[in-house]
């Protein structure tokens, strides 16, 4: 065999001369690479290397999976980022670290959960990934994805399926902003794809609502159906109080003063992030004694079917619905401003306070401290009454 330097081969191999090296021991080619031939017949690709100022060998794999340009092409790069101070057995241990896109994604989920309002958003994170962007990126290392990768995903349903697009393009976002911020990547490749993506009509459709006079038909058939005692209850509640569904479906015994006729929904269920005083009037009262009976110990107002679950919107929704009504439940809420606005002389503000707004700007809301709840004590009376007025009768509960 010629003999050869690790700096400087006599020769520099060629792809013929790596096929026929068989005997063992170590074939030079330049820049410290050599072809190691073990006795046992394994052949694998080193390079000799000065790093920081200690010689290191780096293992660059078999010439069964790596040819020889390649292994020279590495080499170069190696000795380069040695040059200018890196080392390249570091860099390239770290690249290993890097996880791919699901399991940062699920990595960034575990660690947003728990601020998350309510286990329903935390599942739609992962869930919107899981069905449109792992299949076709979830495996790409996080420091790899492309714009042309996200772009692959929200192109299908950018126009089609608007809001869940958006949703899908912010949460590929979340991700790579904590890749971003291990260091993994530099950029956010989907801050970018908005641009590139054609134009979306973004006119929000406003949740159905119904008129306020007709909202007692509504009830009254809702008491007339075959549903059962708590939806129907939970229904009438959700409607005296102006609440949100998922307030109101997921009321708890402990909240309520029936003493002070007061709900008080704590921060952490809220959406805006503040508790909630709600007065209750004296239907909303009512409803509530016929409630007891529904216990099931676990202090849930309206439980559901499942022992510890709240009634379902869908359950709500469903039966409104299937009644003759399209509308949507939170528009229940529209139908109580409404109500406000043009048959009461309340002021704005304690209608939006009521609703659980923050009403008038900045400034105003600083020196806003004031929850109005006498206020609107009279206001949910006053929407009781009017209820009762259209409907005639008090309706109840059995």
């Amino acid at each position: 065999m010629t003999q050869r330097t690790a700096r400087a081969p006599a020769r520099a191999l060629t792809a013929r001369a790596v096929d026929a090296a068989k005997t063992p021991g170590k074939y030079f080619d330049g820049n410290g690479l050599y072809l190691r031939v073990d006795k046992s017949g394994g052949r694998f690709w080193v390079q000799r290397i000065v790093i920081r100022g200690k010689r290191r060998e780096i293992g660059l794999g078999s010439p069964e999976l790596v040819t020889l340009a390649k292994a020279r092409e590495v080499a170069r790069e190696n000795r380069r980022l040695a040059y200018e101070g890196q080392d390249p057995i570091q860099l390239r241990n770290e690249a290993r670290a890097v996880l791919t896109f699901e399991e940062a994604a699920r990595m960034v989920h575990d660690l947003h959960k728990p601020t998350w309002r309510n286990d329903k958003h935390a599942a739609q994170f992962i869930a919107t990934l899981e069905t449109y962007a792992f299949p076709t990126m979830g495996r790409l290392r996080v420091s790899e994805v492309t714009s042309a990768d996200v772009m692959g995903v929200l192109s299908p349903i950018w126009t089609t399926k608007a809001e869940t697009a958006r949703r899908v393009r912010q949460r590929i976002g979340t991700v790579l902003k904590w890749a971003m911020a291990k260091g993994w990547r530099k950029d956010n490749p989907a801050d970018a794809v908005t641009l590139a993506l054609p134009k979306v009509d973004k006119t929000k459709e406003h949740r159905k609502a119904m008129p306020y006079p007709e909202v007692m038909a509504c009830l009254r058939a809702v008491q007339a159906s075959g549903a059962g005692l708590v939806t129907k209850a939970a229904l009438e509640f959700l409607v005296l109080t102006a609440c949100r569904s998922g307030e109101a479906r997921g009321a708890l015994w402990s909240e309520i003063d029936m003493a002070a006729k007061v709900w008080t929904i704590p921060a952490s269920r809220m959406k805006a992030k503040r508790p909630h005083r709600v007065p209750l009037s004296g239907r909303a009262l009512e409803i509530l004694e016929a409630a007891k009976g529904f216990s099931d110990g676990e202090g849930l107002v309206f439980p559901g079917t499942v022992k510890g679950k709240p009634l379902s919107d869908m359950t709500l929704i469903k039966l409104v619905r299937e009644l003759g009504f399209p509308v949507d439940i939170h528009g229940f809420r529209t139908s109580f401003r409404t109500w406000a606005q043009e048959r009461t002389a309340f002021p704005r503000e304690v209608a939006e306070s009521a609703l659980a707004h923050m009403a008038g700007d900045a400034v105003e809301q600083a020196y806003a401290r004031s929850d109005l709840f006498e206020k609107r004590a009279k206001m949910m009376e006053s929407w009781a009454a009017y209820l009762a007025e259209t409907r005639g009768e008090v309706v109840r509960i059995a």
